[in-house]
């Protein structure tokens, strides 16, 4: 089908272009700093990073900051200016995030806590609870990740405990009203891929916190070592991420070398495995909107994921600073292909009756990094 065959609404067009083009801060008047215009901000890692966490009408998004871009948040609109100076209101109503109370405090082992996890959205704690990967290799690194750099920063720590993961939760929920949390893993040599780590951290939070939901994302287990899938559930995660970016082998070998390793024969099976643990629309992967793959395919692939219960969590690949594909100069992809993959995708979802809002935790209920929640998926 063609792009013109499925327009998209004025929510989902505003989001895929400045999902892709991200938005300009004008310098400030006053003597408030810069970053007090997004002062909910993730400079680097794994996911979508250097972006601004606001709400789009209501609906969570990150966005990333670009001085270049014709996209500019004033009086809490969404506008765009053009060559000759004029601005247009694009209808769409933006609200920042305030930083969140929790970021104060430290552990009791000493460790700041927004070095522990951080705030998404406006009530989402996410976390890399080992900050290192096996694959970081640079002839087998994703080349759009950059787990590894906020550590030469001091940004975060290597390896979160399951003690404080619990301590920053708790504190999480009682001063800022968080309502679920994502935990993911640097991949480990382990047949477990880091899951039993993750298991761990999922009881200590569990019994900070009993009520508050969490997803765990982590690459498949060996196809020998699957019962590490039925530990997490066990241990109390309500939902579960296993990330292939992409379907296409050709795209997995030059995006993901290492990962490519894994065929996707042991993907399918621990999807069919984490489902079958966790339920249907309860397991998701991302798929990566401008990595060369032909929207067709990709689209087919998302339906092929719907069937087997899998949420296709559809977003932008987004050039970030100290990644592999960031330093050859990759493109992000065309914000109209971005918003009809979208559209085509929660076409797909909505006829299967999958929602990421109905999802108890993790990237898809929180849908801050994709526009699918904006075209109903």
């Amino acid at each position: 089908m063609s792009r013109t065959e499925h327009p998209t609404d004025l929510a989902l067009s505003a989001r895929s272009e400045v999902a892709v083009r991200g938005v300009a801060i004008d310098p400030p008047r006053t003597t408030v700093s810069l970053g007090s215009t997004i002062p909910l901000r993730r400079p680097g890692g794994a996911g979508p990073s250097a972006d601004g966490h606001v709400l789009v009408d209501g609906l969570k998004t990150t966005i990333p900051l670009d001085p270049t871009s014709p996209y500019r948040l004033r009086g809490g609109r969404l506008v765009r200016t053009g060559p000759d100076g004029g601005v247009t209101d694009l209808g769409v109503e933006v609200t920042t995030v305030a930083r969140p109370a929790f970021y104060d405090l430290t552990t009791a082992d000493g460790v700041p806590y927004e070095q522990i996890a951080r705030l998404h959205g406006d009530d989402v704690l996410a976390t890399t609870v080992v900050q290192t990967c096996v694959r970081y290799g640079e002839q087998d690194r994703c080349r759009f990740c950059a787990i590894e750099q906020p550590l030469s920063t001091g940004a975060t720590t290597v390896v979160k405990t399951p003690e404080q993961l619990a301590e920053v939760a708790a504190a999480a929920v009682r001063l800022d009203g968080v309502e679920q949390m994502v935990l993911t893993t640097g991949t480990s040599n382990g047949r477990d891929r880091g899951a039993r780590h993750l298991a761990r951290c999922v009881r200590a939070i569990k019994a900070a916190v009993p009520a508050l939901p969490v997803q765990v994302q982590c690459e498949p287990p060996a196809p020998s070592d699957l019962a590490a899938l039925a530990e997490l559930r066990d241990a109390g995660a309500d939902a579960i991420g296993i990330h292939v970016e992409s379907l296409d082998d050709a795209v997995r070998a030059r995006w993901m070398p290492g990962k490519a390793s894994v065929p996707l024969s042991q993907y399918r099976l621990a999807w069919d495995e984490a489902v079958r643990r966790f339920g249907a629309n309860a397991v998701s992967t991302y798929l990566i909107v401008g990595l060369g793959e032909d929207a067709d395919e990709l689209v087919a692939g998302a339906a092929e994921l719907v069937e087997r219960g899998v949420y296709p969590f559809v977003v932008p690949y987004r050039p970030i600073p100290g990644t592999l594909a960031f330093a050859d100069g990759d493109p992000a992809p065309d914000p109209e292909l971005l918003a009809e993959v979208t559209a085509r995708v929660a076409e797909v979802l909505q006829a299967a009756g999958m929602r990421g809002a109905d999802q108890a935790a993790g990237c898809a209920a929180c849908g801050a990094c994709s526009a699918l929640s904006a075209a109903g998926g």
